[in-house]
This record gives C-alpha cells, sequence and structure tokens, in this order.
C-alpha cells in the first residue's frame, strides 16, 4: 500500500512539473551562422532534458566498450581460478586414493593456473612425497619454510622427511625454528617428545610427553641415564614412588641406592617391589654380592617373604636351597611352585639339576634327570623381556623397543601362542 501511494505522489509531482513547464510564457532563440530558430520555453526545456538523457546514455556506452578489454581479462582469470581450484580438489582426492601419478599431474597444473601459493606448492610438495620423490620435494617444503605466511607448513614437512631417515640433529634443528615460528604448538610438542624417544633424551621425554604416555618408563629411563649421581637418586625414587609395582624403576632405584653405598635401602627397595612385581631381576640384583649360599639362601627367603603365594617366590627359593645344598627343602619349594601353576621350561631344567646334585651318578638319578629333561622339551616357554607390540624378545628391560620402536611396552611375560588352525 506504501508502494503505491509512493507511485501516486511521484506521478502527481511529474504531472504538476510537466503542467507547470507547459505553462512558462515566452520563447527561446538560438543563433548559428546567421540562422535564428525561436521555440517555446517549454519545449526548449524539453529539448534540454532529451539532450542530457542521450550525453547521459554516450558516456555510459563509452565507458562500457572502454572497459571490453578489462572485462575480458577478469572473466579469464575467473575460469583459470575455478580450473585451478579443480585441479586442487583432483590433488587431494589422488593423494587420498594414492595415486601419485595424478597427484603430481593435478597438482602442476594447480602450480600453473593459480600460482605458487602455500596451498598449491604443499599440494605438489605431498605429491612428491607420494612418489618418493624426496629431493623434489624437499625443494618445495623450504620453499614454503621461506615464507612468512606459510612457514610452519614447510618446517613441519622438513621436520618429517628427517624424523623418517633418522637424521637427528637436523630434525632437532629444525623443530627448534617451528618453535621460534609457532610457538607452543600441539603439533611440535608431539613431535618433540617422539623426537626425545628416539634419541634417548628420556628426560626431555618425560617432560613433553602427555597423560597417556608410558611416563613410568620414561622416568625409569632418565634416571638410568642422568650422568649426575645425586640428581639421578632423587629422580629414581621420583620414579619408583610413583609406580612402586613397575619393577625395572624399582631395579634403577636399587642401582642407585647401591653405588650410592646405602645397600639396606636398596635390598628393602628390591623386597618392597618383589611383593607386587615378582620378576626374576630383582632377586638377581640382591643375592649379587652375596656369595655364601647360605646368606644367599636367608636373603632369598626375605624377599620371598613379600609374596609367599607366588610361584616365582616358590623358584626362588628352591634355586637359593639348591645352591646352599638343601636339596630336602628345594624339592618341597620346587613342588610348590609346580602346584602354583608354573610349568615352564626353567622348573623342568631346576629339576634336572636337583636330581643331578641329590642323587648323583646312580641309575635312578640319570633316569630322573632324563625325565626331567625331556619334559622341559616339551614344557611352555619361560618368560622373558618381550615387547608387547612386536613380540621381539630381548636381553633385558629397555624403555622403548629397539626393533619396532614402541616405547613403554617392553614387559617381563611369555610368549603369546598361536590359536590352533580350526
Amino acid at each position: 500500500m506504501r508502494r503505491a501511494l509512493f507511485w501516486i505522489v511521484l506521478a502527481a509531482i511529474a504531472v504538476a512539473v510537466a503542467w507547470w513547464v507547459a505553462g512558462l510564457p515566452g520563447a527561446v532563440s538560438v543563433g548559428v551562422y546567421g540562422y535564428t530558430v525561436q521555440i517555446a520555453t517549454s519545449l526548449a526545456i524539453l529539448a534540454l532534458a532529451l539532450l542530457l538523457v542521450v550525453f547521459a546514455l554516450a558516456v555510459r556506452v563509452l565507458a562500457w566498450l572502454m572497459g571490453t578489454g578489462s572485462r575480458f581479462a577478469a572473466r579469464r582469470a575467473r575460469r583459470r581460478r575455478r580450473a585451478g581450484e579443480e585441479a586442487v580438489t583432483r590433488t587431494l582426492v589422488a593423494l587420498a586414493a594414492g595415486d601419485d601419478g595424478t597427484a603430481q599431474r593435478e597438482a602442476g597444473r594447480a602450480r600453473r593456473l593459480l600460482g605458487d601459493t602455500p596451498q598449491t606448492l604443499l599440494l605438489a610438495a605431498e605429491a612428491n612425497r607420494l612418489a618418493q620423490r624426496e629431493d623434489e620435494a624437499t625443494v618445495l617444503y623450504r620453499q614454503l619454510a621461506g615464507r612468512k605466511d606459510a612457514a610452519l607448513l614447510g618446517l613441519r614437512g622438513l621436520f618429517r622427511q628427517a624424523m623418517n631417515r633418522e637424521a637427528w640433529d637436523d630434525a632437532a634443528a629444525i623443530a627448534q625454528q617451528a618453535e621460534t615460528v609457532h610457538p607452543r604448538g600441539a603439533w611440535l610438542r608431539e613431535e618433540r617428545a617422539q623426537l626425545a624417544v628416539r634419541t634417548g633424551n628420556w628426560a626431555q621425554a618425560l617432560q613433553l610427553a602427555p597423560p597417556e604416555a608410558p611416563r613410568a618408563a620414561y622416568a625409569a629411563a632418565a634416571a638410568e641415564a642422568e650422568a649426575d649421581s645425586g640428581v639421578a637418586l632423587r629422580m629414581a625414587r621420583r620414579a619408583w614412588q610413583d609406580n612402586p609395582g613397575f619393577a625395572p624403576a624399582a631395579l634403577i632405584y636399587a642401582r642407585r641406592l647401591r653405588a650410592a653405598g646405602r645397600e639396606v635401602q636398596a635390598l628393602q627397595v628390591i623386597r618392597q617391589a618383589w611383593k607386587t612385581a615378582p620378576v626374576p631381576d630383582l632377586a638377581a640384583f640382591a643375592l649379587e654380592p652375596i656369595a655364601d649360599p647360605q646368606a644367599r639362601l636367608r636373603e632369598a627367603g626375605r624377599i620371598a617373604g613379600g609374596a609367599p603365594a607366588s610361584a616365582e617366590s616358590h623358584l626362588l627359593l628352591a634355586r637359593a636351597a639348591l645352591e646352599a645344598g638343601q636339596y630336602e627343602a628345594a624339592r618341597r619349594s620346587l613342588d610348590a611352585a609346580q602346584a602354583a601353576g608354573l610349568t615352564q621350561r626353567r622348573v623342568w631344567l631346576l629339576k634336572a639339576d636337583l636330581e643331578a646334585a641329590e642323587r648323583g651318578e646312580t641309575e635312578e638319578g640319570r633316569q630322573a634327570q632324563r625325565d626331567a629333561l625331556r619334559y622341559a622339551a616339551a614344557a611352555d616357554p619361560d618368560p622373558a623381556w618381550r615387547c608387547e607390540a612386536c613380540g621381539a624378545e630381548q636381553p633385558h628391560w629397555a624403555p622403548v623397543c629397539p626393533v619396532c620402536h614402541a616405547p613403554g611396552r617392553i614387559t617381563w611375560s611369555t610368549p603369546r601362542l598361536a590359536l590352533p588352525a580350526a
């Protein structure tokens, strides 16, 4: 309604103006080269208005003609940009599909159409990496790293390349550059933590590790690697207190205590750890400096007293009793270990040693040894330090598997037996 009223008012004004112009008195005379033209004032005003309209139209047509080239250029630029964006999309799809040939071709086309933008340079670098053309990828990553608006993209690519070829010094230098460009980045923290693990910088690995990382393993390894004995002792104590059931931490702490001349406290740590983690390495450490077999048996009894029902405790007492010549006690402990479910190879081998020591070279003794060795050949495998990730057996505990590089996965365990085929 308001719009209709507006047009009605506007029309009324136009009619009023036209009526007023038409009623103007007088005439207008124009002389050109001796000719004189005389027209009414109202017609002169109308002619002037038409002339202004024609002039405005002419100006617009001229401006349109003058802008034709720029419009063509803009249209061409839009087509190139659209084609370049399509090439970028096809490159992303090819990278996701692992099609290195298509990825390289489309990435090159995107660079030709869009120029060397951060997006096209990164796609070209990733396409070269997919095609295992690391040198070309390195050039592109360095080009990205030299740009203020995309330096982190290039540094991240260079860091990944350095890690893959295990160039740890290069990776550390690149990480330092990335920290300058983008301080406290979550990605950089994770990568630096991984680099610290691969280079054995356990103190830094512990500092950078996320909550879900094997922090106990890092702390124990850091304490073991620390050169300052006082600092190492404090770090080892902290690692053990944080996780008393972690046998490697207890063993490293006990070693540091023994090195500091605090043997009593070292043995207390071993006995405490045996209660929750009866690992033979703990007992071996405690008995190592004791030469007298009877004293070794007494210390073994103190250690085993922390977990009297454990099969490992029974086996420890059996071995110590055998070394002390107490064959009856050794046999009782060995039978208790078997009754507790321990049927591994080491049990039968210890039994063979017991038969040889107790019965000597009698026919009955030799037969008992042969029976024990026959059972040992078919018995379950012994536990050892094994990586839970790849199953590789190690001679001793380590914070990271030297085979698959999985951190915190080496545990004292028996190998996983394959299930029989159906």
